[in-house]
Parts: structure tokens; C-alpha cells; sequence
């Protein structure tokens, strides 16, 4: 059920943006809260992705729009209005294509918003989606801009059943073996490989690796290049990182103390960097 407080439904009735459902209007009797937005005619992404019936496959530059435009507001969310905005259920059937079939995100029915520059609250209960829920969400009840980015990445790699599927793939050598066989391969696959590495990077279990839409958004116009992903699914940051711990516990002397196991992942990360960056 919604639980947008009414001075928080007054804020989010002021939400403009062309990659966002706008909030019209809304009512509330008792328990009971109505909340009306645009008039969306083409449905949900859900829909034209999971629906049957027979409707029309969306092609992949279709998909690439909506993807990039559902990104575009959410940074417009987390960082350009006036406060931050964390939707807390990004999920395909929560994407809308309007009739010029742009991504519009909609249902802000969870939504939390605080002063920019200061830290989210907790809530009392998990909510969400189950698969879009971030790790440390589900844990403390404590929702971020991060946790709207683990949901992101998820919607990037189609649905998070696929999740693991997509990091099989990478493990093979073949990323693009997961991508949707009813494209039949008509795609650009520089643009198919970098969207399932970035629903990666995305859905990482730990937060702090994950980018900010910002980042997100420089990645999908191809301002940024995405960071090597490797097929243990780490980014070079990851490796870099690991490297790094590897180094100060052989600086402590704590290095004697760990498993054989353990020296090895660790020996792993450093060899990796220094042969990627010479």
C-alpha cells in the first residue's frame, strides 16, 4: 500500500520532467489514498516485455530510448530538483511509453523525500519489489539514491531472475548470450554489452560500488567509458580495492594469519590490475 505521507504527495505534485509520470492530482478518505497521473496510452515496459497476447516486440533502439530516459529522471530525482527524491519501487511495470514511445517512470506511491546533503531516513518496513530490493534495504529497512540504482541495474538486465544468468554469461566469455533472443541479434552490440556490464555495476551487492545516475546517465551517452567488467564480474575498482586491502594487511603483518584461499583472490586482484594498466 502507499505510504507517501500528504505533505510529501503536495511536493511530488510539483515533479516535472519528460522521462516522469506527473502527478495531477490525488484524494484521500480515511485509509483510502487516490493519487492521479497522466494518461499514459501505450502501457507498461512490462507489458510489451513479459505481456503475451502477441504484442509487438520493442527494438532494441526502442529499448536503449526508454532505458536512457528512465535514467534521465532518475537523476532528475536523486540530484536536479528541489530535494532528493528516492522512488523506492523502479521496476518495469512501473515504466510507462507514452506515444512517442519515451520511458516515463511512474507510481510514486513509496516514494521518500529529504533535503539534499542530508542522509535518508529509516523506514519501519522493507518495501519494494522482491528482486529490486537492494541488499542492505532488505536488511535495515533503509532505502538511497543506491538502493534506486540496484533497482536500475536490475531493470537493465530485463528482470532479476536474469541477474545471475547474465553473470554466467560473462564467466563464459559470452555476455551476449544473454541478451533478449527475440531481438534475434538485431542490436548494436558494443551498446547491448556495455547495458548488461552497467546492470552489473548497478546491481552490485555493496552499495558504495555502485555509480550514481549521474555516472549512469554519462555511461549510456557514451561521455564515460564503463569500467572493465571481468568475469568474475568485479570492475577494476573492485580489483583495485582488493588490492589495496591486500597491500595494508602485508603492510600490518596481518597477511600471515589468512587462508591459502585467501591469498590467492587477493594475489589474483593485483595481478589483474597491473596487467590491465600496464
Amino acid at each position: 500500500p502507499p505510504t507517501v505521507t500528504e505533505p510529501e504527495i503536495e511536493s511530488l505534485g510539483r515533479l516535472r520532467h519528460k522521462n516522469l509520470v506527473n502527478l495531477q492530482g490525488w484524494c484521500k478518505q480515511r485509509s483510502d489514498l487516490l493519487l492521479v497521473y497522466d494518461y499514459i496510452p501505450n502501457g507498461s515496459l512490462d507489458f510489451f516485455l513479459y505481456g503475451g497476447g502477441g504484442q509487438r516486440c520493442l527494438s532494441w533502439e526502442q529499448r536503449f530510448r526508454v532505458l536512457k530516459g528512465i535514467a534521465a529522471g532518475l537523476l532528475y530525482l536523486h540530484e536536479e530538483w528541489e530535494q532528493v527524491v528516492i522512488h523506492r519501487d523502479v521496476k518495469s511495470s512501473n515504466v510507462l511509453i507514452d506515444d512517442e514511445m519515451n520511458g516515463r517512470l511512474g507510481d510514486f506511491g513509496l516514494a521518500r523525500l529529504y533535503s539534499h546533503g542530508t542522509a535518508a531516513s529509516h523506514t519501519t518496513n522493507v518495501v519494494g519489489t522482491v528482486g529490486y530490493i537492494a541488499p542492505e534495504s532488505a536488511q535495515t529497512g533503509k532505502a538511497s539514491t543506491r538502493s534506486d540504482v540496484f533497482a536500475f541495474g536490475v531493470l537493465l538486465l530485463g528482470d532479476f531472475i536474469l541477474v545471475d544468468w547474465v553473470t554466467e554469461c560473462l564467466q563464459m566469455g559470452s555476455v551476449l548470450d544473454a541478451a533478449d533472443a527475440r531481438l534475434e541479434r538485431r542490436y548494436v552490440a558494443e551498446e547491448m554489452e556495455m547495458v548488461l556490464g552497467l546492470g552489473l555495476i548497478c546491481s552490485h551487492q555493496r552499495q558504495e560500488s555502485r555509480p550514481t545516475m549521474r555516472q549512469v546517465v554519462r555511461y549510456l551517452n557514451c561521455e564515460d567509458q564503463l569500467p572493465t567488467v571481468d568475469r568474475r564480474g568485479y570492475t577494476d575498482d573492485d580489483a583495485l580495492g582488493s588490492a589495496r586491502r591486500a597491500n595494508s594487511r602485508l603492510q600490518t603483518g596481518s597477511g600471515d594469519r589468512r587462508g591459502k584461499n585467501d591469498w590467492e583472490r587477493d594475489e589474483g586482484c593485483v595481478v589483474r590490475v597491473r596487467r590491465e594498466r600496464g
